[in-house]
């Protein structure tokens, strides 16, 4: 189900904003470049407004307050799973990126990668891998903030590191200089030739 939602999400706001919703994802592409440092606060401050709006709205529904599900005390176990689940949906988010996937497929494949994350975290952990949706379940612990952003870090960096093409890497301001300067050598050559049948042509008049 949440695979679902998450593919309806990209299919309706990923030409949009990219369909940001989990500040894990966010931070991993920042760091792999791919937003600007003040595009990437903003949208974690709206993730994570939203993160406490539904808690409020979730509230106000139930007539109550939202049991944590947290665990109490620090546990390794539920970071690691979160970070696990947290790279495997990341890690398929920079696949569909960086092969310029149709929104169609795009949005299948991040589906997929949440669905996939979600059930290896749940091994260890409650499988939330988004810091605002941890918010929004009133369990704000330890490893349900670092453990998706560790893994969110570590998927999008693997991924650009062993797989994503050259081209992509490149700034696109440095393929269009390379790209003048190569239309730019038959022109200089031109002259050149010009020049060397002026001077035969001279030497056959005289």
């Amino acid at each position: 189900g949440v695979g679902l939602v998450m593919g309806l999400l990209v299919l309706v706001f990923g030409k949009v904003s990219g369909a940001h919703v989990n500040p894990a994802v966010t931070v991993g592409l920042w760091t792999v470049r791919k937003i600007g440092t003040l595009k990437a606060l903003s949208y974690v401050a709206a993730q994570m407004l939203g993160g406490l709006a539904a808690w409020q709205l979730a509230n106000f529904f139930n007539s109550g307050e939202i049991m944590s599900i947290a665990p109490k005390q620090f546990e390794w176990t539920a970071l690691v799973a979160e970070a696990v689940g947290a790279f495997v949906f990341t890690f398929a988010i920079a696949a569909a990126i960086y092969q310029d996937l149709e929104i169609g497929k795009k949005a299948a494949v991040i589906g997929g990668g949440l669905t996939a994350g979600v059930i290896i975290a749940s091994l260890g952990s409650s499988a939330i891998i988004n810091p605002a949706v941890a918010l929004a379940n009133q369990s704000w612990a330890k490893a349900y903030i670092f453990g998706p952003i560790i893994g969110g870090v570590i998927g999008f960096n693997l991924y650009v590191l062993f797989f994503a093409p050259i081209s992509a890497l490149i700034p696109s301001k440095k393929l269009k200089v390379s790209k003048t300067s190569k239309e730019e050598k038959p022109s200089s050559e031109a002259p050149k030739k010009t020049a060397s049948t002026a001077k035969v042509v001279s030497k056959s008049s005289s």
